[in-house]
């Protein structure tokens, strides 16, 4: 039988759930204001300052953003590089990632070590470049995967994660004839997919962000992904010189061009997350057990 409440236990409920409440209403009501925002006119923003309700509706932003076919362009390129670039690094980390939890795999400690060593020291700017552009990357979609393509953090995850998984499952696959590669594919990977979900959604998130390195490595225009156009328009719509290679004449609602912005580089990631939300707690609690 359940007992009843004590009135302490009341009490922090209460102010529990009106912290969360204040936290949450926190976090979304900024995303509601860039939303209506980006639905109204750059007056009313300049006017109100703070908009939840536009009073005119207008898409003059949007309508300003999808007025060439350059905006459909950048997506592509984005969407392309995300997905291969996901699928190549899930592949790399989960190749590495499965022989760290290997512990009868020589050198372990050592490549472990080499592994945490990157996540607090790297070469720097200057010399990541200069590397990239001996490979002859430049210019070329394969540089805003490959010097990405595995995350340190995330690799720890993932490679805790196999750790949890009992070892007798891998004993009798090799009982019956599997190899390491069939081990990792037919056994390991399919028990690992709230991990594997949550590594994804990491990795693309990355992915789909990826801006520094387009800058730094595109040097063509119509090779950009569609966060670096996203800020060329903004600059455009601020009227300040921008090489965007964008060619309307639709006028630039400056405030409202920004807001829109913003809902156009992120709903493509928040309509993903939905159907990976149930598997992205999981793992990443799960992967955290054993270091």
């Amino acid at each position: 039988m359940v007992q009843d409440k004590t009135l302490s236990s009341r009490l922090f409920d209460i102010v529990n759930y009106a912290l969360l409440t204040i936290i949450a209403l926190i976090a979304f009501i900024p995303f509601v204001h860039v939303v209506a925002g980006s639905f109204t006119t750059s007056a009313e923003i300049a006017a109100k300052k703070f908009v939840l309700i536009p009073t005119v509706y207008s898409l003059d932003a949007y309508q300003y953003i999808f007025s060439t076919n350059t905006i459909f362009r950048a997506m592509s390129v984005s969407v392309v590089v995300t997905l291969v670039g996901t699928a190549f690094s899930m592949l790399v980390t989960a190749l590495l990632g499965y022989a760290l939890a290997r512990r009868d795999l020589d050198g372990r400690r050592v490549l472990m070590f080499m592994v945490v060593f990157t996540m607090l020291f790297n070469g720097g700017l200057i010399p990541t470049f200069l590397v990239v552009r001996e490979v002859g990357l430049i210019d070329s979609y394969a540089a805003l995967v490959v010097p990405i393509a595995v995350n340190a953090f995330n690799l720890i995850i993932l490679k805790n994660f196999f750790q949890n998984i009992p070892e007798g499952l891998e004993e009798s696959a090799k009982i019956d004839g599997c190899n390491d590669f069939g081990i990792l594919f037919r056994i390991v990977l399919p028990l690992s997919l709230p991990a594997i979900a949550t590594i994804s959604l990491f990795y693309a998130v990355t992915y789909w962000n990826t801006y520094l390195n387009a800058i730094l490595y595109l040097n063509d225009a119509a090779k950009w992904p569609i966060q670096v156009l996203l800020r060329q328009i903004v600059i455009l719509a601020s009227g300040l010189d921008a090489d965007a290679s964008l060619d309307s004449e639709v006028p630039p609602p400056d405030q409202a061009v920004k807001m829109a912005v913003i809902v156009v580089a992120t709903i493509p990631i928040l309509a993903v997350y939905p159907f990976l939300q149930k598997h992205f707690a999981k793992g990443a609690l799960l992967g955290s057990i054993k270091g």
